[in-house]
């Protein structure tokens, strides 16, 4: 008769895909929070700050300059992180779960021994 296992680690699984969804739920987040920063920054800076933001830079005052050059850049490098990041994650999550299983394996074939 056989002795009961821990039960498989299964990519499928609840307990592994709500691991998965937690760690991008905190990277969405971050992302989202940089963001939020970003696009209410400029009108802060632009009340708090209104000489310096007046500030001519290659032609275009600080203000349009930051909203119509700098900005996009900015949010499509926070973008190409999240892609970035949110792969990685997933892949770590499979390279646990495989890891995982390795060892599994590894420890039945020591004790059939």
């Amino acid at each position: 008769m056989e002795s009961p296992t821990e039960p498989k680690t299964d990519i499928h699984s609840e307990a592994f895909l709500h691991s998965l969804m937690r760690r991008q739920l905190r990277l969405s987040i971050i992302c989202a929070a940089t963001f939020l920063i970003a696009l209410l920054g400029l009108p802060l800076l632009n009340y708090f700050f209104p000489e310096a933001m007046a500030t001519r830079v290659f032609g275009f005052t600080l203000t349009w300059f930051i909203l119509g050059v700098l900005f996009f850049p900015f949010v499509w490098i926070i973008s190409w992180l999240f892609i970035r990041k949110s792969i990685a994650l997933e892949e770590s999550e499979v390279n646990e779960v495989v890891r995982a299983e390795d060892d599994e394996k590894a420890g039945k074939r020591e004790n059939g021994r």
